[in-house]
């Protein structure tokens, strides 16, 4: 893992195999993909966010609402840069599944950090994804939003018993009707028949449904979201720069605060905020580099079968989980284009030698692991047996893409100002959980950045989520599942 970890991280490469979620129909009023507020990048300005993905969009309008609530002088000038185009990286790229499952975590958080940051943890997540819910209804955000239900199928003997421990667990710390311990426990019977199911063979070997556990969750075009978001804060105090790579972020020896280098020329700002997530060592190795460990994820994009097409739009997501890994599921929601296409990511363990180890430092999205590809592409008839059918006439796969998640050595999101780089400022690598990190994490960047509200923070915010000089000297491991 030290020679993964130790490959030199890349920027976004310009050619990166295309996203599912890039050939939906946009919806009305949405950014183009390359746009730029201005057609000149300014020498100066307030704060640079780098990335236009989920968390540089969502620290973009923490900052301008941070500055509507406390003063009534022009808005701040806000800066923020694409490599290319805009939500190209990871959110663009998702599965489209806000699914926590905390109680996967719950035991180990609590044996490692004690019981209340395991809470913190538990009801952040939670609380991330109604958040996410309720802005995209509240702005009315088109973005093929469900909201509902996600069911993990068991096929581990021990993780199935150790699930049912976590519920339990859980139940008892939020007890009564506390949303963060709604868990559901469902049997082999059930699962086979109101989930359907089933018991299958993969190389050789017997994977038996255990058990399952049903809870809280959704789905979302996160590009959608994102771009309408971005559209949203046009005009407020954010100029918008897609296909602006930075190549550098250094000091300013004049003004004290920071020089962004991009291959338009340079900006010089007082704070700059790095939403980069895996590319972040690509920008800044010197902190960065082994630290935040790139991951190539890889998803497909199924036709339903002919028995699940007339399932259409399930009631569920899904993941399913077995020894050593997982893969995770939605299916496209009723009345959205494409309703019912199953998308389905994961598969790194079933892939080539070293159990996907090999897809650690990989930066480069342009490309597939073929044999990811071979797997996830039997996951859907695999899963389903006798209720998928016959594939779609078109074949079944309708596209296939990658891209790139950042890890960190403990398995936990960095965020806040970086030690000993004063005005530089991160939340990143969150170990392709974004979609239940992220928006809250946002959040608690820009109350650090107003440094007002620390108390306030510390109610709710997990200590281990703080960037510090201890967290980045770990050395990073790896982590899968």
């Amino acid at each position: 893992m030290d020679e993964r970890a130790s490959l030199p991280v890349s920027l976004p490469v310009p050619n990166p195999t295309t996203s599912y979620w890039h050939t939906l129909t946009p919806p009305p009023l949405t950014l183009s993909p390359t746009h730029r507020s201005t057609p000149d990048l300014p020498s100066r300005c307030d704060t640079v966010i780098i990335g236009s993905g989920i968390s540089g969009a969502a620290i973009a309008y923490n900052l301008l609402q941070s500055h509507n609530t406390t003063t009534t002088t022009s808005p701040p000038n806000i800066l923020l840069l694409e490599a290319r185009t805009l939500c190209s990286g990871a959110t663009g790229r998702n599965g489209g599944h806000t699914k926590a499952a905390s109680y996967r975590t719950f035991l180990s958080h609590i044996s490692s950090l004690g019981l209340d940051q395991a809470i913190k943890i538990a009801r952040l997540e939670h609380n991330n994804i109604k958040a996410v819910h309720s802005f995209a209804k509240t702005n009315n955000i088109q973005c093929d939003l469900f909201e509902g239900d996600t069911t993990d199928v068991i096929y581990d003997a021990a993780q199935w018993d150790e699930a049912k421990e976590a519920v339990h667990k859980m139940k008892e710390v939020f007890p009564g009707d506390d949303p963060v311990g709604r868990y559901i426990l469902l049997g082999k019977e059930e699962l086979e028949r109101d989930y359907f199911v089933h018991d299958y063979d993969y190389e050789g070997k017997r994977e038996e449904v255990r058990g399952g556990v049903r809870y809280a969750a959704g789905g979302l075009s996160a590009y959608k979201f994102v771009m309408g978001l971005l559209r949203s804060m046009e005009g407020k105090g954010l100029n918008v720069q897609a296909e602006t790579g930075v190549s550098e972020v250094k000091r300013d020896g004049e003004g004290g605060g920071w020089v962004v280098k991009t291959g338009r020329g340079e900006v010089r700002a007082g704070r700059v905020v790095m939403a980069t997530n895996g590319y972040t060592a690509g920008v800044m190795p010197e902190v960065f580099q082994g630290v935040v460990v790139p991951l190539r994820g890889q998803i497909t994009a199924h036709r339903p079968g002919s028995k699940m097409a007339k399932k259409v739009c399930l009631d569920t997501t899904y993941s399913f989980i077995y020894e050593g890994g997982y893969e995770y599921m939605i299916t496209r929601p009723e009345g959205s284009e494409l309703e019912g296409d199953v998308i389905m990511g994961g598969g790194l363990v079933r892939g080539e030698a070293e159990e996907g180890l090999r897809e650690f430092g990989v930066s480069d999205d342009s490309g597939l692991n073929q044999g990811i590809s071979e797997y996830l592409r039997e996951t859907t008839a695999r899963y389903f047996g006798r209720d998928w059918g016959d594939d779609d006439a078109e074949g079944r796969i309708r596209q296939e893409w990658t891209g790139i998640m950042g890890f960190s050595p403990d398995g936990f999101p960095f965020v806040g100002e970086v030690p000993n780089q004063k005005g530089l400022w991160v939340s990143t690598s969150f170990q392709g959980h974004g979609m239940v990190l992220c928006w809250m994490c946002a959040d608690a960047l820009v109350k650090m950045m107003r440094g007002t509200e620390e108390e306030e923070l510390k109610k709710w915010f997990p200590d281990i989520f703080r960037i510090t000089e201890e967290r980045l000297k770990k050395r990073f491991k790896g982590r899968l599942s």
